[in-house]
């Protein structure tokens, strides 16, 4: 009811709730307006038990009636609420929240806040990712270390305005509000992570560097097997608008569940849904369908890349490359392989679930007192679990390339790719790494862009609304979307990897059985072979100087 001057007791919003036919979208100033508007749109603001005639009349309409004046507001379509349209009912709503009362209420005022800034932000990101692919699918040696020279300047950079913007926060003697304190609190948050991620992430540059030239041959031999179905770069569009369909569906769901009771009129005339018997039973059956099916989804696109590219792959005349070979891709999949797809996804599903567990246990008892060995436990169960789930994803994506390539089972194809890779690890492996923090420093790139973007942005409405949670959400949102695009890649090198497992357990490069690799992928392989042999003679000849006894010298 008072939706601008929201009432808070013992950590939880006590104001009324009330039930309207519409929102009023004008602001009304007195109760006379409230009056006229009850008696043309059939809305009653006040509560239930005043008679609309009683507005101007009662005594106690000022208690009885939303606070003065009625902001204008919009219903949203989706939890049919109305949504204030006036962004000072969501500063004051953040500087009363700032305690962290309610979180829901304090991401939803952050977005109304700065929607349109959010929505400009998560365009540039659509942006930077759609540059992103171009840059890799023609990727060349000097257009790489521009882009590591651009990754470099972008998280100093980035750093810089963090750091600069925390200082031009802390010796400003204007700062009133809490939403300005808690701004320059989370910058002095996102400033101290930005500077760890920067220099981790340079050392891991020049460490690596050396091994550059090889990555990017690398990623010449992935964009050859893309050229022949360069469709595959559309992959993550279709595979994100099935998600939000779901999710949708999802949502609509979950509120049918959380609506599910009998209605009862409580103390004071109010009325309260009590939910039925065992339905808390089917929230968490709700939960898990929504891990599984997700990940079921994400498993069908990887499992139609992976077939695409085996189709590519085995094709023994490379001027001739296969029709349709994405098409023909999904059709093995829904006609053999949604058994695979099912078994792989429930692996994380069942990973998923205990991290969720602990996250719900620790959100719960974070306000209690708990002995170090409690939080040293948590934190190890919680990275054993990240850990576990990192090792199937990279495991399931090998299943699902060796199953598009003998067209067996998940159990079958998962034990089969253990044993490959056990025996070819020594070849790839480390050129294929670096392959896959190329790709990872792209992601930085977009995220760092998007979110200087969104710094400079946001700090020019500081006083107006608690820009972090908005700010992390653009981060998260750019990073997902420059990873659904670039995920492609990532999905195409580590099946040429398992394909070039298969192709040297099966042939021998003879005339009677060639190998399927065409000659730019067999040369890029000799070249590895070489490398590799050369450091394993200089470790051989360390290892005997190390060993050998110094001699006297004879004269």
């Amino acid at each position: 009811m008072n939706s601008c001057n929201l009432e808070v007791k013992d950590g939880k919003l006590v104001s009324t709730t009330l039930c309207i036919s519409s929102c009023p979208e004008e602001q009304l100033d007195t109760l006379e307006e409230i009056q006229l508007f009850a008696k043309n749109n059939g809305s009653f603001l006040c509560v239930y038990n005043l008679n609309s005639s009683n507005y101007t009349q009662n005594p106690h309409a000022d208690s009885l009636c939303p606070r003065l004046p009625v902001p204008p507001s919009k219903s949203f379509p989706l939890f049919n609420r109305c949504i204030p349209q006036t962004p000072e009912c969501y500063s004051l709503f953040a500087s009363v929240l700032v305690n962290d009362v309610d979180t829901l209420h304090r991401i939803l005022s952050g977005i109304m806040s700065g929607r349109d800034t959010i929505l400009g932000l998560c365009i540039l990101s659509l942006g930077l990712s759609l540059a992103m692919v171009f840059t890799f699918r023609f990727i060349t040696t000097l257009l790489v270390h521009t882009f590591i020279a651009l990754v470099i300047l972008g998280l100093l950079f980035v750093c810089g305005v963090l750091w600069w913007l925390y200082y031009d926060y802390a010796n400003d003697l204007s700062i009133a509000l809490d939403t300005e304190r808690e701004n320059m609190t989370c910058l002095l948050g996102f400033a101290v992570v930005s500077t760890v991620l920067t220099a981790v992430l340079l050392v891991l540059i020049f460490v690596l560097r050396k091994r550059m030239k090889l990555a990017i041959e690398l990623l010449w031999v992935t964009n050859k097997a893309i050229s022949s179905s360069p469709f595959l770069l559309f992959q993550p569009l279709w595979t994100f608008a099935i998600l939000i369909f779901f999710w949708v569906l999802w949502v609509a769901v979950l509120l049918s569940l959380g609506t599910a009771g009998a209605a009862q009129v409580i103390e004071g005339g109010q009325v309260e849904y009590k939910p039925l018997s065992g339905i808390w039973y089917m929230w968490w059956y709700h939960l898990v369908g929504l891990i599984w099916t997700s990940e079921f989804i994400l498993a069908c696109q990887q499992i139609t890349v992976a077939g695409a590219v085996v189709t590519s792959y085995f094709n023994r005349n490379k001027n001739d490359p296969p029709d349709s070979p994405i098409l023909s891709s999904l059709s093995i999949l829904f006609c053999y392989h949604q058994g695979t797809a099912v078994k792989g996804s429930f692996l994380i599903t069942m990973v998923r679930i205990p991290r969720t567990i602990l996250m719900y246990i620790h959100n719960t008892l974070k306000d209690k007192q708990r002995s170090a060995l409690a939080r040293s436990m948590f934190r190890c169960c919680f990275c054993c679990f990240c850990c576990l789930d990192r090792c199937l994803r990279h495991l399931n994506q090998n299943a699902y390339t060796t199953t598009a390539i003998n067209g067996t089972d998940f159990c079958t194809s998962a034990k089969d790719t253990l044993k490959l890779l056990s025996k070819n690890s020594s070849h790839l492996t480390s050129v294929n790494c670096i392959g896959h923090f190329i790709i990872f420093l792209g992601k930085v790139l977009v995220v760092c862009f998007t979110v200087f973007g969104g710094l400079m942005a946001f700090n020019y409405h500081r006083v107006l609304q608690v820009w972090a949670i908005p700010l992390l959400l653009v981060a998260f949102f750019a990073y997902l979307v420059a990873h659904s695009f670039l995920s492609v890649f990532e999905t195409v090198l580590d099946s040429l990897f398992v394909c070039f497992a298969v192709d040297l357990e099966t042939n021998d490069g003879s005339s009677e059985k060639p190998y399927f690799m065409d000659q730019e992928f067999l040369s890029f392989v000799k070249r590895m072979n070489k490398l590799n042999n050369a450091r394993a003679q200089r470790e051989e000849n360390l290892r005997n100087q190390e060993g050998t006894e110094l001699r006297p010298i004879v004269r």
